[in-house]
């Protein structure tokens, strides 16, 4: 337990100022070094993700673009969306809105630049034939073989983080399942792990498919229904952003159940959700787009503007709105349970509030404990365990009813551990990395102006000189 407590108050310290700091350093660093490209590149951005999400790609991989970003959007949107949001609403103010908007955009630039890492460097298994890419290849490839040490350590780092996932993803249905129905907790965890073990058992293909179609679906209706919210108290739409601008930068008084909140209390929650929500600098999402079939790596990055701007300055958003506008944000409830109370007063049935807010916390918290676990396997096949795959995918569903029932706080915070630890080993390697980022940038540029595009996405990093993929020393 001694050890357990260090982890633990590690773990509080380090998602306060340090990994915040560390990530908008980052950000704030790649920005102004490739001149606000995330920004200028925006609507090209949007035109070749969203006007394309039935493009099946130009080159080699396992899914398509569309299919590795839904599979990634599927870990991103969760509980954090619903109850995250909340949380540091009731906790910071509503000026913790803008701060996680900034975090947001900022972020573009980090999960892009992750991304076109983990396609440029990554590698094709020669027994399963999948492609795989992420922070162990680009570290291995790019900054070269001394270097393998360090993505091994975030490969048994990340493995330990994500098979806890299960279980305080599937505790959060738990939660919203009991607030509707009495429902044994021990049922919910049964069923949840038996159906992420039949998609799991189809490897990225099924877990993709199976994104594709749930993951854009139940983000749609979330929309839907906080517009309905939206249009319901439209007359308050100008006054919650009011709120949001000015408490961002000045503190707000205690009121209702409201117990005040600092500006620095504000941003701190505003960066920490926003970062925890979009995932952006932890290295994770090249796990799932470097099985993409683009044929550029910057291709697929543009993919991450698109992923961040989703899960933060949609989703995250409209949640924000809905507890702002409804009135009910200093009521003094937190989390989903605020969430639900916005939704009933604006249904005007507090039940079907909180019945709406069930069903989207159990579908993203679902399709998030099962992409974890996939990206805790990739981590096992880095480290040379095949064979221990299996096992592993069991564990991850067996975590999946040890969070159904209880000892939820403990792994919170083992999971909170290697998650920021993870995010602090990636955004120095992206730091160390921008050389190669920038030469990414100029040639995709260059071929946007062109029209020439290489066959492959393997044949397009192999054409960039400052990458050193022809360096046989760093193979």
């Amino acid at each position: 337990m001694f050890i357990i407590d260090i982890m633990m108050a590690i773990s509080n310290w380090l998602w306060g100022w340090p990994l915040l700091i560390l990530t908008s350093a980052v950000a704030l660093f790649l920005s102004i070094k490739f001149r606000l490209f995330q920004f200028t590149i925006f609507g090209h951005a949007m035109k070749n993700t969203f006007g394309k999400i039935f493009d099946k790609g130009d080159g080699e991989g396992d899914i398509s673009p569309f299919q590795a970003c839904c599979t990634a959007l599927a870990s991103t949107l969760g509980v954090g969306n619903i109850a995250g949001v909340s949380v540091a609403i009731a906790t910071g103010g509503p000026g913790a809105v803008f701060w996680m908007w900034a975090v947001a955009l900022m972020g573009f630039i980090v999960k892009f630049s992750e991304i076109s890492l983990g396609m440029a460097y990554r590698e094709k298994d020669p027994e399963t034939g999948h492609w795989h890419g992420g922070f162990y290849w680009y570290v291995r490839r790019g900054l070269g073989k001394n270097w393998t040490w360090l993505g091994i350590i975030w490969a048994v780092i990340l493995g330990c983080a994500m098979v806890f996932a299960p279980a305080v993803q599937i505790n959060s249905v738990v939660e919203a399942i009991n607030t509707s129905f009495s429902i044994p907790p021990w049922i919910i965890g049964v069923v949840s792990a038996v159906l992420m073990a039949i998609v799991l058992l189809g490897g990225i293909k099924s877990i993709s498919k199976f994104a594709e179609k749930v993951v854009p679906a139940m983000a749609l209706v979330y929309v839907i229904g906080s517009l309905f919210v939206l249009v319901k108290f439209a007359g308050n739409i100008p006054g919650a952003f009011g709120m949001i601008f000015r408490y961002a930068f000045s503190p707000v008084a205690a009121s209702g159940g409201f117990a005040g909140a600092t500006v620095m209390l504000a941003i701190r929650w505003g960066l920490a959700r926003g970062v925890y929500s979009n995932e952006a600098g932890t290295g994770m999402a090249p796990l799932a787009h470097s099985s993409s079939s683009a044929n550029h790596p910057v291709k697929q990055g543009l993919w991450g503007i698109t992923e961040v701007f989703v899960d933060t300055i949609v989703v995250c958003t409209m949640t924000a709105l809905v507890v702002l506008v409804s009135g009910q944000w200093d009521s003094g409830a937190s989390g989903s349970a605020l969430t639900a109370t916005a939704f009933g007063t604006a249904f005007g049935n507090q039940m079907a509030g909180t019945l709406f807010v069930t069903i989207i916390i159990v579908f993203f918290a679902f399709t998030t404990a099962l992409v974890n676990v996939y990206y805790g396997e990739i981590c096992i096949d880095i480290l040379g365990g095949k064979k221990l795959i299996l096992p592993y995918r069991i564990l991850g569903c067996a975590f999946a009813i040890i969070g159904s029932v209880g000892a939820l706080s403990v792994l919170w915070n083992l999971f909170d551990f290697f998650f920021g630890i993870c995010a602090v080993l990636n955004l120095i390697v992206c730091f160390l990395m921008r050389k190669q980022i920038g030469a990414l940038i100029k040639d995709y540029l260059a071929r946007v102006k062109s029209g020439k595009w290489e066959p492959t996405n393997e044949a397009a990093a192999q054409a960039i000189p400052e990458l050193g993929l022809n360096d046989t020393a760093n193979k």
